[in-house]
């Protein structure tokens, strides 16, 4: 597991359940990315991380965060 840590699947669901589909899309990338990152399999590019906070509306430290632990 990855140490960026990230909430990107909690936001999904409080945004009318968005898809994992549906923010790839207006994000740039494809489903499985998207998996990917919600699962700490995959850190995103800054720009990615970047869109993804703004579908949702939120700073990029409210998506994502480093994890020491």
């Amino acid at each position: 597991m990855l140490p960026i840590g990230n909430c990107v699947r909690e936001l999904r669901a409080e945004n009318g359940d968005m898809t994992q589909g549906e923010l790839g899309e207006r994000v740039g990338v494809t489903r499985q990315t998207i998996a990917a990152i919600e699962q700490r399999r995959y850190s995103p590019s800054l720009e990615t991380a970047f869109r993804i906070a703004k579908v949702f509306n939120k700073s990029l430290i409210d998506v994502f965060w480093f994890d020491e632990s």
